[in-house]
């Protein structure tokens, strides 16, 4: 029961922590390229990969693991709304945003996740 609770709590923290954010980014530097559900996705690689790489070289409960990653950042990151943003800009005619949104997020993501990783390795 405890490991629900954990996932709730966490994933109640990520979502506020999502909003706040990109509504923050999406107000500050428009809508034309969705810049906050950008941002969200690559901290929230950066984050997974940092906080699993620091949990599994430690003998911390179990339970962080359920309220942080799976929890907060399971529910911080928006790689549903990344998808659905990069489908209503195709169809809104904004192929090259589309197109662009899909290579950056990936290929960030993916940089970002490698950095977490080794980031937490050199901090165990």
């Amino acid at each position: 029961m405890l490991k629900y609770l954990a996932v709730g709590f966490g994933g109640f923290i990520g979502a506020i922590a999502r909003y706040l954010l990109g509504t923050y980014i999406g107000g500050r530097y428009g809508q034309r390229f969705p810049y906050g559900t950008f941002v969200i996705n690559m901290t929230g690689c950066f984050l997974i990969g940092l906080v699993l790489a620091l949990l599994s070289r430690t003998t911390a409960s179990t339970y962080w693991r359920y309220l942080i990653a799976i929890g907060f950042i399971g529910a911080y990151t928006t790689f549903s709304t990344f998808e659905y943003e990069t489908l209503r800009a195709v169809q809104d005619g904004q192929v090259l945003v589309g197109l662009l949104n899909i290579v950056v997020s990936v290929i960030v993501g993916f940089i970002a996740v490698w950095a977490g990783d080794a980031l937490g390795r050199v901090l165990v």
